[in-house]
């Protein structure tokens, strides 16, 4: 009884789970590609050490759309693994082999962001859960040379 008690438990949390039959899956490139999407799964499986060092934005009426960077010191853009939740209007992305620096400053005077989140998972794992303040599509893609990961934000 006590193993189909936890049994069912964990077959109530799956339910709130992603589902990877739905969910479209984008590999990271490291060039624009202006495909925006509203909801998904995109993963960067290439990478070293990194630390991310700065958070910055800036929004520009001409281009239409609101640029996210991730600043990283190290080896490049760590492996990353992310999810567009479109109907939470939040953006959750893993980084692995990652350490964040307690320097970083909020975001200010953004046109889409609610707020930004850094949890540390373990000594080398950050999730950054960044919250919207409504309906939006991204393109998300990385830079090297220094390493960063670009995040375009349009409604």
């Amino acid at each position: 009884m006590k193993y189909m008690s936890i049994l069912l438990g964990l077959l109530a949390l799956s339910a709130w789970g992603q589902n990877l039959n739905e969910e479209r899956i984008w590999k990271l490139v490291p060039r624009k590609k202006s495909v925006y999407l509203a909801h998904g799964i995109f993963h960067l499986n290439q990478g070293g050490a990194a630390a991310i060092t700065s958070l910055r934005s800036s929004y520009v009426p001409s281009l239409g759309y609101e640029r996210v960077v991730v600043d990283f010191q190290g080896g490049g853009v760590p492996r990353v693994y992310g999810h567009i939740d479109g109907t939470a209007h939040k953006l959750s992305i893993d980084f692995f082999d990652t350490t964040v620096s307690p320097q970083i400053a909020a975001l200010k005077n953004t046109r889409h962001v609610k707020g930004v989140d850094f949890l540390a998972i373990d000594a080398k794992q950050v999730t950054m859960e960044m919250h919207l303040k409504g309906k939006s599509n991204f393109d998300v893609f990385y830079l090297e040379n220094p390493g960063r990961l670009v995040i375009d934000i349009r409604p």
